[in-house]
C-alpha cells in the first residue's frame, strides 16, 4: 500500500465521478468539484457511482501517479459526510487504507486526539477560539 507523509492531505470527492475519465479528467474534477490544485502533491480520491471503484490521484515531483481499485464484493464507503457545501471529505492515512479494504468506518468511534500543552494554550488564548471580536 501507499506510504504517506503526515503533510500529505487525502480528499475524497463528495460526488461521484466517472472513472474513465484519466489523469487529465480527474485532475480537472479535482479543480471543479473539490476545489484544490491537483498539482499540490496531496491524494484525491474518486468513487464511481455503483461504489465498487476508486481512483487515487497524485502528482509527485516529475509525473502522475494513478492508482484504480475495483472491488470484487461490497463498496468502499466514506467515513463521514461532507459538511454542509463542501464538495470534499479530508479523510486520514488509516482511514484510506481501511476504506481501500472494503471496511465501513461509518460506525467507528474517534478517541480524542491528543495535542501539545503549548498548543491547546494558543488555541484557548486565540480570538477565534476565544468568541472575542478580532
Amino acid at each position: 500500500m501507499l506510504t504517506l507523509p503526515s503533510t500529505v492531505r487525502i480528499y475524497l470527492c463528495a460526488r461521484p465521478v466517472d472513472l474513465r475519465k484519466s489523469f487529465d479528467g480527474l485532475a480537472s474534477a479535482t479543480r471543479e468539484v473539490i476545489g484544490e490544485d491537483p498539482l499540490c502533491g496531496h491524494v484525491f480520491v474518486f468513487l464511481n457511482r455503483r461504489g465498487d471503484r476508486a481512483k487515487l490521484l497524485l502528482w509527485d515531483r516529475n509525473g502522475w501517479l494513478l492508482v484504480y481499485k475495483r472491488l470484487e464484493r461490497g463498496v468502499f464507503r466514506s467515513p463521514r459526510e461532507p459538511e454542509a457545501g463542501a464538495g470534499h471529505v479530508l479523510l486520514e492515512g488509516p482511514e484510506l487504507a481501511l476504506m481501500l479494504e472494503g471496511i465501513d468506518l461509518r460506525g467507528a468511534r474517534r478517541r480524542p486526539r491528543w495535542a501539545p500543552r503549548a498548543l491547546s494554550r494558543e488555541r484557548s488564548a486565540s480570538p477565534i477560539a476565544s468568541g472575542s471580536p478580532v
